[in-house]
């Protein structure tokens, strides 16, 4: 059993309202997560070229009505494109621009590379969800090697 089929456990006492948090720390919470959840799972995420060709098999095992990707599509996209900009960055440099003021942010936030080009990646991943293969993670992230 992986960490993407442990059951929420339930809250003991009521919490104060939580301060929302800014797309930053989201996306830097979302990536922790979806790293231990893929290792968990048998997935190897490692912040490398070769660990897009395991974001690709995930879709691939998983985009399917049994699948892990029908349970939490939004939070799961989401934290994949996270993964996704946070491996670019380590590979190729570069930034996460976000707008927290933005409704759709989560959907929006870009890596601006060290070369001033901008990637989108969790658009890209809600690509590779909606279109399949050849929307593949791992060639967009290689076509970036230049």
């Amino acid at each position: 059993m992986g960490l993407f089929d442990r059951k929420k456990s339930k809250k003991t006492k009521p919490q104060e309202p939580a301060v929302p948090s800014t797309l930053a720390e989201d996306i830097a919470k979302s990536c922790d997560w979806i790293v231990e959840a893929l290792n968990a799972s048998g997935y190897r995420a490692d912040y490398t070229l070769e660990s897009m060709k395991e974001i690709d098999r995930f879709y691939n095992e998983q985009n399917g009505p049994d699948g892990i990707l029908g349970k939490n599509l939004g939070t799961i996209i989401f934290a994949l494109g996270s993964y996704v900009g946070e491996t670019v960055i380590q590979l190729y440099g570069g930034q996460w621009l976000c707008d927290d003021s933005d409704p759709e942010g989560e959907v929006k936030i870009t890596v601006e590379l060290a070369n001033g080009s901008v990637i989108f990646p969790v658009m890209r991943c809600m690509k590779r969800f909606h279109n399949g293969a050849e929307d593949s993670i791992y060639a967009y992230v290689y076509a970036l090697k230049q």
